[in-house]
């Protein structure tokens, strides 16, 4: 297993950032199992005011550029819900044309 993290914002609104973190605190099962099936085999977000990091551990042979667009096309809700998600987020001032979630480089890791 690999693990792999993200970082993005949530929009300036303190109600909006609340009810992404209720929508999240049931995610639906086809959004879960529809990442389970491309090789997601835990997956967590925590918060700090407006920042989101999400820390993933996936299959070693999990290749985001494929993966993630494989999950969308696992279930109708998938798509559904990513499209849902994108009122609460605001990709990062770096963030390149059309990135959402900005990927990030582990730089220390202890076992």
């Amino acid at each position: 297993m690999k693990k792999i993290a993200y970082t993005i914002d949530l929009v300036d609104d303190a109600d909006l950032a609340n009810e992404y973190c209720r929508l999240h605190a049931d995610v639906w099962p086809e959004v879960r199992d529809g990442l389970r099936a491309v090789g997601v085999r835990e997956l967590h977000i925590f918060r700090h005011v407006r920042r989101l990091f999400m820390l993933m551990e996936v299959a070693d042979d999990f290749d985001p550029d494929t993966d993630f667009p494989a999950y969308l096309d696992t279930h109708p809700r998938c798509r559904e819900w990513e499209t849902l998600m994108d009122r609460f987020q605001a990709p990062l001032p770096e963030a390149r044309e059309g990135e959402k979630w900005c990927s990030m480089e582990s730089i220390c890791g202890l076992e």
